[in-house]
């Protein structure tokens, strides 16, 4: 079930999202970014600050009461971000982020908004790829990856953002 997240819900969410992401756990599933980066994805109180903005949502997918997945979402001027999609790394491969997305989808249209865009780091080329499989496409446009005590790069390359973006 996909629903709305909550202040309650920051603390399972901080754990799910950084366990998809980054360390030992992630490197269950297939969208880790340990190899790319260590610290941590997020934290509660980054999570708390992005929930109390009313631009912003987060929507969670339970299963048994339990957070298996989440999306964030950002309402920009005509367009929605799509950030942080998650999906528990014992769980990757079985629909849960294509229904996020969609769900993502159906969001936008309710708030009037005519595409969605992301960034992903260019070198997750597999991340890249299942985007476009499900219609988003490179819009040219690179950022530099952003250095923080969260984001900490230990790729030997540099690292960038590619945006991608879906009409809908």
């Amino acid at each position: 079930m996909i629903t709305k997240a909550t202040l309650q819900d920051i603390p399972a969410l901080t754990i799910l999202i950084n366990s998809a992401y980054r360390g030992e756990t992630s490197k269950k599933g297939w969208t880790t970014e340990a190899n790319l980066l260590e610290g941590k994805r997020t934290n509660e109180e980054e999570l708390t600050e992005t929930l109390l903005d009313p631009k912003n949502t987060i929507l969670k997918f339970t299963d048994n009461n339990t957070i298996i997945g989440s999306v964030l979402l950002i309402e920009k001027e005509h367009q929605l971000y799509l950030g942080m999609l998650t999906v528990s790394p014992e769980l990757q491969n079985s629909g849960i982020g294509k229904k996020l997305l969609a769900e993502a989808e159906n969001h936008a249209k309710a708030l009037g908004l005519s595409s969605i865009i992301m960034t992903v780091i260019s070198v997750r080329e597999e991340l890249v790829a299942w985007y476009k499989r499900h219609g988003y496409v490179d819009t040219g446009e690179r950022e530099a990856f952003p250095e923080s005590e969260i984001h900490v790069t230990i790729s030997e390359n540099p690292l960038e953002f590619i945006y991608l973006e879906k009409k809908i």
